[in-house]
């Protein structure tokens, strides 16, 4: 009797673990894999917006239109070009701006709640504050470079300012998040090695390079694939400010999927746009782990 508790005990342990993960798990697949399972199928079928549950099997032939229309390819390009300058951008400017309230100085406090208010803010009033300073006529921007004796721009009204206009926004929203991740990176970095490396002679530029940012920059790999994904699926800000126009020149996949879905009213075209917009965002993560591996290769090596 006393092995057979002993063992229903231990059967018990074992499967604790698994008890704990059935909450997560059944979350997981009731709200992200069920959805993400039902786009896919919808993507194989020709069902359309005003009967979503009546389409029929089509297999390929949504991703065939995807490759025969034009449209398609200039999203996907304006899709890349905003994540990787958002990219590029952001996590650029939100280094620089950790490393310069890195060391304590007076007022650091109230300049870094500053540098946090772009990403603080609500997407929706940050895009209605934006399109007030965007405005031709009256907007901060156009007076500024008017007095400035440029003229006045047509920032979100022109093919060749709007996403320009938008990557602008998107990194002041992006920048102060990176900003923030590097910060906490950086206040882990061990003074004893700065200060050691300052004694053998190194100067600045040589401290950030041989000790400040091999520490960080596990920090600012992850950090570029959060804002790389969340570049690749911004429907917000850009449709807010633009609606993807003007002339598509703004219409990323995300906002493609909703003109396609509710102008077009083509669901499972749609759907399509959706799923090579999941491939995107895979290849994103892919690299980054293929980089991520490499990385801890070299300093296992080393």
């Amino acid at each position: 009797m006393a092995r057979a508790t002993s063992g229903g005990r231990g059967a018990g342990r074992a499967l604790l673990p698994y008890a704990f993960l059935a909450a997560p798990m059944a979350y997981l697949g009731v709200f992200m894999f069920w959805p993400l399972g039902r786009q896919i199928w919808i993507s194989l079928t020709n069902t359309r917006i005003v009967n979503p549950n009546g389409g029929s099997f089509i297999g390929l032939r949504n991703y065939e239109r995807l490759l025969d229309d034009p449209s398609f390819y200039g999203s996907l390009w304006t899709t890349a070009v905003y994540a990787a300058v958002s990219v590029v951008l952001g996590v650029l400017l939100g280094v620089i701006s950790a490393l310069a309230i890195d060391r304590p100085f007076p007022g650091r406090a109230v300049v870094r709640s500053v540098l946090l208010f772009g990403w603080a803010m609500p997407n929706v009033a940050t895009a209605l504050i934006w399109l007030w300073m965007f405005n031709e006529q009256s907007g901060v921007l156009n007076t500024v470079v008017e007095a400035l004796g440029l003229g006045r721009f047509a920032w979100l009204t022109s093919t060749t300012l709007a996403l320009p206009s938008i990557l602008l926004v998107t990194v002041w929203q992006v920048a102060p998040f990176v900003m923030l991740v590097v910060l906490a990176a950086l206040q882990s970095v061990p003074g004893e090695l700065r200060e050691a490396a300052r004694i053998d002679g190194a100067d600045a530029l040589n401290v950030f390079r041989t000790v400040t940012l091999p520490h960080i920059i596990p920090s600012v790999q992850l950090v570029s694939l959060l804002v790389a994904v969340w570049s690749i699926r911004r429907f917000d800000i850009i449709y807010l400010l633009t609606g993807g126009g003007p002339l598509g020149s703004t219409s990323t996949l995300v906002v493609r999927i909703r003109q396609v879905a509710f102008e077009g009213y083509q669901l499972g075209l749609a759907s399509a746009y959706g799923v090579v917009g999941l491939v995107l965002a895979l290849l994103v993560a892919a690299l980054h782990i293929a980089v991520e591996r490499r990385r801890a290769g070299a300093e296992g090596r080393a």
